[in-house]
């Protein structure tokens, strides 16, 4: 009987260690690609500022940018999710103030608050 309850807790302790393993690996790609979107957004707003008529520019510059990120890594990269990345660099300018308890949808959540006292409290 002893060898039973020891081969369980040995089994329990394997799931345990896997389930850690787990929960730290998707934390830590949370974690990059919360950054990955900001410095997204930080390059598309960039790389606005450089041209001359701004508002034309910045929607071809997201459908171009979509276009080509779509083609390379697949869905995920349309204009509007690329929309999203400019508005979370410009609601979160300072890259060390990103909470890695957030998720993208969180943020995502975020960046449509209107009210910039509400920010205080992330």
């Amino acid at each position: 009987m002893n060898q039973i309850i020891i081969h369980q807790q040995f089994i329990q302790d394997i799931k345990t260690i896997v389930n850690s393993a787990r929960g730290n690996a998707y934390r830590a790609i949370n974690t990059t690609m919360v950054a990955a979107y900001w410095h997204i957004g930080q390059r598309i707003v960039e790389e606005e500022q450089n041209g001359q008529h701004r508002a034309e520019y910045g929607k071809y510059i997201l459908k171009e940018l979509s276009n080509a990120l779509n083609n390379e890594f697949g869905k995920g990269f349309d204009e509007r999710e690329l929309s999203r990345m400019r508005q979370f660099y410009l609601t979160f300018p300072i890259r060390d103030s990103l909470r890695p308890e957030l998720t993208w949808t969180h943020y995502r959540t975020l960046i449509r608050v209107e009210n910039e006292q509400a920010y205080f409290y992330c």
